[in-house]
């Protein structure tokens, strides 16, 4: 429709819904006359069209999290079903889970039959997981976006892409800063007469690249080297309690993760640290 010349807008679906409460009747004719007078009014939010490189991207992230959402699935319904007949797994690397399972359900010929489909069926998710892993490494060691943005710690071949394929045109934001509150890390905030309620975050936007912040912010707490970011962030945890202080440097690394996109510059650092706000 836009290669014809005709206007295209997207519109948020939450807003619309929302203006189409106040219709008690609910008709195919009448959500057509409600979605025009907000054309015609203006009272819309417009949304990013994401582009096809973009949703191609993101079908792989979602394969790869369906396959890896069933492994795991199989792996605890496994533990689920031992630990009925008093066997415990306990802590175990992925590689020794097979052999574990097996050495547990040993000489107990119902349980034998019981365990090997389902340790074939993971063995199955695992190879093809394996393939998917490589394959979205190779996605992002091909993309010079995502090869800039694995420059900061905490930030791998997921995340890169993850965050590449939400934001997909880095144009459309106006200030850096404007991420957070498009991903939903921001405060929420109820206020009406002498009340005045600060929350939770908002949650709103993409929940997949919302997460993906989240976990980058943890690895970056816990793991690599130190950086000028890692001491804001435990200035933070200092001060407000270590959930905090992950959510804050999710959002920020966010929001830089933006400017090194826009700027085309490397991470750096050995940066000054900042004061914690």
């Amino acid at each position: 429709m836009t290669e014809a010349d005709l206007d295209v807008v997207l519109m948020e679906t939450r807003q619309v819904k929302g203006a189409q409460k106040a219709m008690p009747i609910k008709t195919d004719r009448r959500d057509a006359e409600g979605i025009a007078r907000l054309l015609h009014l203006g009272w819309f939010r417009p949304v990013h069209c994401k582009s096809v490189s973009s949703q191609e991207v993101r079908a792989v992230l979602g394969a790869r999290k369906a396959i890896q959402q069933g492994m795991i699935a199989l792996e605890m319904s496994l533990r689920g079903m031992l630990r009925n007949f008093g066997l415990k797994v306990g802590a175990i690397s992925r590689g020794r889970f097979d052999p574990r399972i097996r050495e547990l359900a040993l000489g107990n010929p119902m349980l034998e039959a019981a365990t090997g489909p389902m340790l074939r069926a993971r063995a199955s998710l695992r190879h093809e997981l394996a393939g998917l892993e490589r394959h979205v490494r190779n996605l992002a060691q091909d993309d010079p976006v995502c090869r800039r943005l694995m420059y900061m710690p905490g930030i791998g071949a997921v995340v890169a892409l993850t965050y590449r394929s939400a934001i997909d045109d880095p144009a459309r934001f106006t200030s850096s800063k404007k991420v957070g509150p498009w991903v939903g890390l921001t405060p929420s905030r109820n206020q009406s007469g002498e009340r005045d309620v600060s929350g939770g975050i908002t949650k709103a936007g993409d929940v997949n690249l919302r997460r993906a912040l989240c976990q980058a912010a943890t690895v970056m707490m816990h793991r690599g080297r130190s950086t000028w970011l890692r001491t804001w962030a435990a200035q933070v945890a200092r001060r407000r309690g270590r959930k905090r202080a992950t959510v804050a440097l999710a959002r920020r690394v966010g929001v830089i993760l933006h400017r090194m996109w826009v700027d085309d510059t490397d991470f750096q650092s050995d940066m000054t640290v900042p004061l914690a706000a």
